[in-house]
């Protein structure tokens, strides 16, 4: 999902997405430790829709406050 995409979201449900991502992203490190992570690119890409959310959720909450 792009950042652009992300901002046009609730801070609800760019949270709701995050904790699905993070949901995800425990199975796919459960996977690769019990090694039947077929694509290991998986994990790199759900950490980086985890990072663009979380700084887009930071910038609607400076705009917030500021």
């Amino acid at each position: 999902m792009k950042a652009t995409e992300l901002r046009e979201l609730s801070k609800e449900e760019i949270l709701e997405k995050i904790d699905s991502w993070e949901e995800e992203l425990f199975n796919l490190r459960f996977q690769a430790k019990m090694g039947q992570l077929n694509n290991a690119l998986q994990l790199r890409l759900i950490r980086r829709e985890i990072a663009r959310a979380k700084t887009v959720l930071n910038e609607k909450n400076a705009t917030v406050t500021a």
